[in-house]
């Protein structure tokens, strides 16, 4: 597995907990209804979900060219995911 298909794949897991995470919160009436061990336990089982459905492949993943993937391979970012430049 590249970094690439692991950063996409992560970001895609990610989104998906917050996706599921929201709409089960916002099936309760009111906060003080809001069941937070169903809100953990359905926003984690959707993100492990979400990376099992990644192996079958990823659309960004699968267009990338051979040389894209070298490239990224040997950028170098930051933290939040942001590309390092020489100026940082």
């Amino acid at each position: 597995m590249s970094n690439y298909w692991i950063r996409c794949a992560m970001i895609r897991a990610i989104k998906t907990i917050a996706q599921t995470a929201v709409a089960t919160i916002g099936s309760a009436v009111v906060l003080s209804a809001v069941d937070w061990r169903m809100v953990v336990s359905a926003s984690i089982l959707a993100g492990v979900l979400s990376l099992l459905t990644s192996v079958a492949g990823l659309p960004e993943v699968d267009m990338m060219t051979e040389s894209d993937e070298e490239e990224f391979d040997d950028e170098e970012f930051d933290d939040d995911g942001e590309e390092l430049t020489d100026e940082s």
